[in-house]
C-alpha cells in the first residue's frame, strides 16, 4: 500500500508556535473542527442557505469527517439566534435512557458493582437526539430542505475524504484502547466500519464511509423518520435485542427533541447564555455568577486563576450533586442564577485552595460549531457520541455508531443523576451564547467532556474582562480542574505561575496534550454586521468565510 502522507515530514510535529489572527467576513461564517464540515457549511450558505442550514451541514458532515468524537448516533444541543424574531432559542435533543433500562436490570446482566454504568456495549447507550436535531432545526429555521442540507455530508461519505493530523491521532488512540478491551460479536461491525484495513487511518490517507452516506441519503429524505420510525429504526432494534440491549424501536419512534429556554448570568454588562439542566452549561454560569463578585486587572497572575480554580470547583460540586433531568432535580436550578448564590460562595474563597468535591470527572469527546449567515442569524451547535467513538456499537450496514451518554447514570438509587427508564442523563455537552442586552454579541464553545464549562468560563474572562478578540481568547493557555486539589495546565502555562499556584495549595501537574485542554470556536458580530471569528489552534480547526 502506499502512505498518502509524503515521509519528508510528520504533521504532529509542531516545532514552533504559530500566531493566528482573527478573521473577519461579512456574507458568512463557519467555524468547525474539521475543515471539510467548514467548507460544507460555506457551501450551503452560497447555495442560499441560512445559518441553521449551514450548521446542519456541518454538523451532518462532522459525522463522517470526525467519527472519533461524534456520529449518527450522536446527542446534540443548539443556540439559535433567529434576527426575525429578535430571539434566543434553546434545543435540548439528548435522548433519554431506554424503557427497559433500570439500575436492577444493569446490576443483574452487567454484574455493575460500585453504582458505576458499564462504558461500552449496549447498557449505557440512550437514545440518540442528533438526526433529530437536525431535522427540528431545518424544519424550524431552515430555508432548504433536509436533504440539501445533508448533501455534502453524503458527498464526503461516499467519495471520501483525506484524514487530518489530529483526526489520525485521536483515531489511532481509539484503535489501540478498542483492540484491548472491545472484542466479540458485539464490535465486529465497529473494526468493519472504521478499521477496515486493521489499522487506524494515516494522515492525508483516503477515508470512505459508504453505509454512513446511505443512512444520512435516509435521513434527509425523509426528515430523519427513517431513524426513528423507519427502517434504520428497526435494524437499531433488532441488533440491541440481538445483543441483549434495552433499545428498542418504541424508544425511538417516542423520542421528541426539546425546544427549551436559555438560562443565562450578567457579567460585567454582559449576558452569558447557556442550555438549561440536563446539560452542564449551568456550572459555566455558576462559576462566573461567582467570579462577578472579584476585579481581575490581571489574567495571568495567581489571584486570578487562584479564584477561577475555587469558583469552578466550587460550580462542579454543586453541579454534581444536583443536576440531571430538569423533570426528576429536587432542586430548582433557579437558584444558582440568583447574585446571592454568587456573593455567598465567593465569600468562601480565600487565600489557599480547597477541596469541595471528590468526583473524578471522565474524559470524552465532542464536537463543537457555530455559524452566522450575513442576515444576522447565529447558530451556537455542538453534539456527542461521549467517549471517542462512544459505546462502540456500530449498527451493522449502517455506518450508525451510538454512543454511551448511559455511562454518566450512577447505579445508586439515592444519587440525583440514578438511572432511571425514560430519564435523562447529567449531560457534558454546552453550546454558549454571549449578548449584551437583547443584542447578539455571537456564538462560542469549547468542547472537551467536563473541561468544556471550564473552558467556557476562561473564554468568556478573555474576552470580557481582558479584552482579546476571538482568536486570542482561544489560545490563551489554559488550566483544567481535574479532581480534588489536582489540577493540570498546558506546557504554554507561564511556569511562574503554575508554582505560584501550587505555593497556594493547588496540585499542579503539566499535560503535554494540548486536545486534553478543549477545541473551542467562537463568532462575534459587530455593530455594522461585520464578522469576526477564531478558531482551535489545538485541533484541526477551520474557518471557512466569505
Amino acid at each position: 500500500m502506499i502512505q498518502a502522507t509524503p515521509p519528508l515530514f510528520d504533521p504532529l510535529a509542531q516545532r514552533y508556535s504559530s500566531q493566528r489572527f482573527p478573521i473577519y467576513a461579512r456574507g458568512g461564517m463557519v467555524n468547525c473542527s474539521s475543515p471539510q464540515a467548514a467548507a460544507a457549511g460555506l457551501e450551503i450558505l452560497r447555495c442560499g442557505g441560512n445559518a441553521v442550514d449551514a450548521a446542519v451541514a456541518a454538523a451532518s458532515t462532522l459525522t463522517v469527517t470526525e467519527p472519533t468524537a461524534n456520529g449518527l448516533g450522536s446527542d446534540a444541543f443548539a443556540l439559535v439566534w433567529s434576527e426575525a424574531d429578535r430571539k434566543l432559542y434553546g434545543l435540548n435533543s439528548s435522548g433519554p435512557a431506554p424503557m427497559l433500562a433500570s439500575i436492577e436490570r444493569v446490576e443483574k446482566d452487567y454484574h455493575a458493582n460500585n453504582h458505576h454504568m458499564p462504558t461500552h456495549g449496549w447498557a449505557p447507550i440512550t437514545v440518540p437526539g442528533a438526526p433529530k436535531a437536525w431535522a427540528e432545526l431545518n424544519s424550524r429555521f431552515g430555508r432548504l430542505s433536509l436533504s440539501e442540507d445533508l448533501a455534502p455530508a453524503i458527498r464526503y461519505a461516499e467519495n471520501g475524504y483525506p484524514c487530518s493530523p489530529n483526526l489520525s491521532l485521536m483515531w489511532q488512540q481509539s484503535f489501540e484502547r478498542y483492540r484491548e478491551k472491545l472484542t466479540g460479536p458485539i464490535y465486529e461491525p465497529w473494526y468493519k466500519t472504521f478499521v477496515p484495513k486493521g489499522r487506524a487511518p494515516m494522515p492525508g490517507e483516503m477515508v470512505f464511509l459508504p453505509d454512513h452516506a446511505a443512512s444520512l441519503h435516509a435521513i434527509g429524505e425523509t426528515q430523519a423518520a427513517a431513524f426513528y420510525s423507519g427502517e434504520l429504526a428497526k435494524k437499531i432494534d433488532e441488533q440491541s435485542r440481538k445483543f441483549g440491549g434495552y433499545l428498542r424501536f418504541e424508544d425511538l419512534a417516542a423520542f421528541r427533541a426539546k425546544w427549551v429556554e436559555p438560562i443565562r448570568v450578567s457579567y460585567r454588562g454582559y449576558e452569558v447564555c447557556e442550555i438549561p439542566p440536563n446539560g452542564q452549561g449551568i456550572v459555566a454560569l455558576m462559576a462566573l455568577n461567582i467570579l462577578k463578585e472579584f476585579e481581575f486587572p490581571e489574567r495571568d497572575c495567581v489571584e486570578t486563576c487562584h479564584r477561577q480554580l475555587d469558583a469552578i470547583k466550587i460550580a462542579f460540586a454543586d453541579a454534581l450533586q444536583t443536576v440531571t433531568d430538569p423533570a426528576q432535580m429536587t432542586v430548582d436550578y433557579h437558584a444558582f442564577l440568583d447574585p446571592s448564590y454568587g456573593a455567598r460562595r465567593a465569600s468562601e474563597i480565600g487565600d489557599t485552595a480547597k477541596v469541595y468535591t471528590h468526583v473524578a470527572p471522565p474524559r470524552s469527546g465532542t464536537v463543537y460549531l457555530c455559524c452566522a449567515d450575513g442576515e444576522g442569524n447565529m447558530v451556537s451547535y455542538i453534539q456527542s457520541n461521549y467517549m471517542g467513538f462512544g459505546s462502540g456499537v456500530v449498527i451493522d450496514g449502517t455506518g450508525i455508531a451510538l454512543q454511551n451518554r448511559g455511562a454518566d447514570f450512577s447505579l445508586d438509587p439515592a444519587a440525583a443523576n440514578c438511572l432511571q427508564p425514560g430519564k435523562r442523563s447529567y449531560h457534558t455537552i454546552i453550546p454558549g451564547f454571549l449578548m449584551k442586552g437583547n443584542v447578539p454579541v455571537g456564538p462560542f464553545g469549547v468542547m472537551g467532556a467536563y473541561m468544556q464549562p471550564q473552558g467556557h468560563v476562561q473564554v468568556m474572562m478573555n474576552v470580557i474582562d481582558f479584552h482579546m478578540d476571538p482568536q486570542q481568547a482561544l489560545d490563551a493557555p489554559r488550566w483544567q480542574w481535574m479532581r480534588d486539589g489536582h489540577i493540570t495546565v498546558e506546557t504554554r502555562f507561564d511556569p511562574n505561575l503554575a508554582h505560584a499556584l501550587a505555593r497556594r495549595g493547588h496540585d499542579v501537574s503539566v499535560n503535554i496534550s494540548t486536545p486534553d485542554f478543549g477545541r473551542g470556536q467562537m463568532i462575534m458580530r459587530l455593530p455594522d454586521g461585520v464578522l469576526v471569528g477564531g478558531t482551535e489552534s489545538r485541533t484541526d480547526s477551520n474557518i471557512a468565510c466569505f
